[in-house]
């Protein structure tokens, strides 16, 4: 048998008490991108020491924080941690065989780096702007948000694929 998903009230209403607990606890919102920032520092650090501290860098890719200790790192993991115990209660987590074909894959990869590179040029990621953003009655987010709503309906409509 197959559960169903989370009511939207109701997962909104935890996002938002989690939302809540990070501003409580961390003293800053949620976000995701800044943990791929983070990864990226501290391998740069690492193979050319002192690089990612310059001007020109060190407002976009952190590196003085261990990896072990940045809030934004931790989170992620708790992320993809939360995703797998949820898909398990639910029901949900099983494994699957799909086919892949290489245009796809290749459109998905693309999408992923353009948006992580507009996520770091826009000092932070859709989740970032628009759940910590929002919470805090920014201006920026309350513009993005239909921006972004109404873009990803447009392009999902004019990506999917047409019924002969």
């Amino acid at each position: 048998m197959r559960a169903t998903y989370a009511s939207p009230g109701r997962a909104g209403l935890l996002l938002g008490m989690v939302l809540l607990a990070s501003f409580v606890f961390a003293g800053r919102g949620i976000g995701a991108s800044g943990a791929f920032a983070s990864a990226a520092g501290a391998v740069i650090d690492q193979v050319a020491p002192g690089s990612v501290s310059g001007p020109a860098l060190a407002d976009r890719i952190p590196a003085s924080t261990p990896l072990a200790q940045d809030w934004i790192a931790l989170e992620l993991i708790g992320v993809v941690v939360g995703g797998f115990l949820s898909a398990l209660v639910a029901g949900r987590l099983r494994r699957s065989e799909a086919p892949v074909r290489g245009a796809r894959v290749v459109r998905a990869l693309l999408g992923g780096a353009l948006m992580g590179l507009g996520a770091r040029l826009a000092y932070g990621c859709t989740s970032g702007l628009a759940l910590s953003g929002g919470a805090m009655l920014v201006t920026g987010a309350w513009v993005f948000i239909p921006i972004a709503f109404g873009t990803a309906m447009l392009v999902t409509r004019l990506a999917a694929p047409r019924e002969a």
